[in-house]
């Protein structure tokens, strides 16, 4: 197995009784890339971090975590690695300093680092002023951050990161984007689980989808929009007189048109753009405006699972 990978998983297989919920799993993630991991609820997401951090043993295939196994070495695997789950456990009872300090000293944190690191990730994600309240006084939101801080407290060279913008505003969401960004500039490997489709494409290098314990695609978002069949959509803007001949002119390609004003959208791959141009021409349409859309992750998702999608 390569050790230069962050994570190399060969035939991965985790049972529930007589019940494959793994089954097969192939995964390669390099060092220092950011790599989403997409499948509904109930796909084998949580499943797979639990193996991947040595909290379920496999039960068949080969599995390497920063050139260790996680059966073997558990505890050296999750020294270096931090996990935010979705539903973050915290005790109420303590404050968000308190709660760090304690992990803190969990993760081996070298003393004279401690309270630096701990104002830092306090800082990081705007914590400094409710840092001596009680959790059980934090709305959803202040939760989600403060499990973030206690994700990265320890510096982790791989994150796991489940749902990160899960409950959080606008703002606070496009701060962990800019995270994750910095994560991946500081060289560290990000395992982003989400059902954020919009978030995926804009931060992932290469994107797996799971169903039901088995990966169905994997890549890089341009690549799973070849391979997956997933159209995107052209959008072209005609004379207003005209949106009605435009209509038909479109609709004669075999797809459907969707009219908004003067702009029409029909979903179609790059290639059949020329003839969609051609159909409009020949029925003297004015065309003043042709933008072809590539296929969007979203796209892919649909395409791969046929039926709608809930974020």
């Amino acid at each position: 197995m390569d050790t230069g990978l962050a994570i190399d998983a060969r035939g991965v297989g985790f049972q529930f009784g007589t019940d494959f919920a793994i089954r097969g799993l192939d995964l390669r993630v390099a060092r220092g890339e950011v790599f989403g991991f997409l499948g509904h609820n109930g796909a084998g997401k949580t499943t797979t971090v639990r193996l991947l951090n040595g909290l379920l043993p496999p039960s068949s295939g080969e599995l390497k975590v920063l050139g260790l196994s996680p059966v073997a070495d558990g505890d050296r695997v999750r020294a270096r690695t931090g996990v935010l789950t979705e539903l973050p456990s915290l005790d109420d009872r303590l404050s968000a300093r308190e709660t760090l300090a304690d992990f803190a000293e969990l993760y081996a944190v070298p003393r004279e680092s401690v309270v630096a690191r701990i104002e830092s990730v306090l800082s990081t994600f705007g914590l400094k002023d409710q840092a001596d309240l009680r959790i059980a006084k934090f709305s959803k939101g202040m939760r989600q951050r403060l499990a973030l801080c206690r994700a990265l407290l320890h510096e982790p060279e791989l994150v796991f990161l489940d749902e990160p913008t899960s409950g959080l505003d606008p703002v606070s969401a496009h701060e962990v984007h800019g995270l994750v960004r910095g994560l991946r500039e500081a060289g560290r490997t990000v395992f982003l689980c989400t059902h954020n489709l919009v978030e995926a494409q804009r931060l992932c290098d290469r994107i797996a989808v799971i169903d039901h314990g088995k990966i169905i695609a994997s890549g890089t978002p341009a690549e799973l929009a070849r391979n997956s069949g997933a159209t995107g959509s052209v959008e072209v803007e005609v004379d207003p007189a005209q949106v009605d001949a435009a209509r038909a002119a479109l609709a004669s390609l075999g797809s459907p048109v969707e009219v908004q004003g003067a702009v029409l959208r029909v979903p179609l791959v790059r290639e059949s753009v020329p003839a969609a141009v051609q159909a409009l021409a020949a029925a003297g349409v004015r065309v003043y405006r042709v933008n072809p859309g590539e296929a969007t992750l979203e796209d892919v998702y649909l395409s791969l699972y046929g039926r709608g999608l809930t974020p």
